[in-house]
């Protein structure tokens, strides 16, 4: 009789059991006595054995106390985040409807060209990007990679797929991504379940608007766990060892968008929507990013818009600790390639877990609005050229800056290739105008 082996090839946990060992050791889980343990059921094959051990992992990990020499205090409640915030008062000037109908426009534009801008080398390491990027005279990069710049030697001598990417002078619009879906499925769930939408509200929006093919990392463990009846904040924890990994940083952008001058209305949202997968700094980093595009609503000063941001999450934190630093060099007069060396020194980007965590990449983002110093292009173009998540940062980047500059200063150059055209695989949505989604969101605004 035949035997019916079982796939385990969807089983993130199983696969990753070594990057759980490493999150919980960045989280401060008295975990190092188990390592050998995690080496070694991480090395066996996938099978049930393997599994009901990976179970029993998990179980231990929630069931471990963190050290008591740990010196950051990281809550993942609300509440709890509210207490040891610092708080941050800045002048600001708050637009007419005019000007920030055309600032939100602008942070549109902005989310989707750096994602357009990042997307076709996402993935690269530095090793092969700084040399292509020199090889197609784009080094500092400026510009967009285009597929004239891809020459047959680069296809064969680059490790990274350069074929068939999606090169500004290839594409329509904006192809699909999951860095331009989220601010688009945001955009639905406040349509559908109002300002006051809850975490359930998010996760039931998951269930009904996108496939299973548009989540990852964290957001694929929360969406298993929602089939399997895990509600949020559960959601977020169970055999999830993403948790802070950046997959929230890029969802919260919306929340910016429809509170502009209101950073803690915008992260309260952004924490809504981050709760339902991710944990500590993983939920900062979007807290991080919605409440610094609603600064940006209201000021062009880029040490304001960060520090504004930063006030939403605790100061007890890591994201908070690290982005402080970032400041304090640039002020010291640190440059920008000594700032990058220092991110690749501290950070391993050939490791999934460093090239994929909040904190690297919210670096990368704080360090490219400084040293951009409110320029559009070279602004999204650091943030890109550092590397690690570069779609992700580059949108991230794009949103904050759009949002200072508005639609009407962006220029055409960078504009252009979008084409007012934005593909998502949003069930019911499908190809949007970019115009018209910036129209849209205007009705969720709340600006008093």
């Amino acid at each position: 009789m035949k035997m019916i082996q079982k796939k385990y090839k969807d089983n993130l946990y199983l696969d990753n059991l070594m990057v759980e060992y490493h999150q919980s050791l960045d989280e401060g889980i008295d975990i190092e006595k188990y390592e050998s343990l995690f080496k070694s059921v991480a090395k066996m094959p996938n099978c049930d054995i393997k599994e009901k051990i990976a179970d029993a992992l998990n179980e231990l990990v929630l069931s471990l106390p963190q050290k008591s020499d740990y010196k950051y205090n990281e809550p993942s409640e609300l509440d709890e985040i509210k207490k040891l915030r610092k708080p941050y008062i800045f002048k600001n000037q708050r637009p007419d409807c005019e000007t920030l109908s055309d600032k939100i426009h602008g942070a549109w534009l902005g989310r989707i060209i750096g994602c357009l801008l990042g997307k076709p080398v996402e993935g690269i390491r530095t090793d092969e990007f700084t040399p292509l990027l020199k090889q197609s005279d784009n080094y500092p990069m400026h510009r967009y990679i285009l597929s004239t710049d891809i020459t047959q030697e680069m296809i064969d001598t680059y490790k990274f797929g350069l074929r068939d990417k999606c090169y500004a002078d290839t594409v329509d619009g904006m192809p699909v991504d999951d860095d331009t879906n989220y601010v688009t499925l945001a955009q639905l769930i406040i349509e559908k379940y109002g300002r006051d939408f809850t975490a359930e509200n998010v996760a039931d929006a998951w269930l009904r608007y996108q496939p299973k093919t548009a989540y990852f990392t964290a957001e694929y463990v929360a969406y298993r766990n929602f089939l399997e009846g895990y509600e949020p904040p559960y959601s977020a924890v169970y055999k999830n060892p993403f948790r802070e990994w950046i997959g929230a940083q890029i969802r919260g952008d919306y929340f910016g968008y429809i509170n502009p001058g209101n950073p803690e209305l915008a992260a309260e949202m952004a924490f809504r929507d981050a709760s339902i997968s991710h944990i500590k700094n993983g939920i900062y980093g979007e807290m991080f990013a919605s409440a610094m595009i609603a600064c940006a609503a209201v000021t062009d000063n880029i040490k304001d818009i960060i520090l504004g941001g930063l006030a939403q999450i605790p100061s007890t934190s890591r994201l908070y600790e690290e982005i402080i630093n970032v400041i304090k060099d640039y002020e010291n007069g640190v440059t920008y390639y000594d700032f990058f060396k220092k991110l690749h020194s501290s950070y391993d980007e050939y490791d999934g877990h460093g090239w994929c965590h909040t904190l690297s990449n919210a670096i990368i983002v704080a360090g490219a609005l400084l040293y951009g110093e409110g320029d559009f292009g070279k602004s999204l173009c650091l943030a890109v050229q550092s590397a690690f998540d570069t779609d992700c940062n580059g949108a991230t980047v794009g949103s904050i800056i759009g949002m200072c500059l508005g639609a009407n200063a962006i220029p055409e150059e960078w504009s252009k290739p979008v084409n007012d055209t934005l593909h998502t695989s949003i069930l019911g949505v499908g190809t949007v105008s970019v115009s018209e989604c910036a129209k849209a969101t205007m009705k969720h605004v709340l600006y008093e």
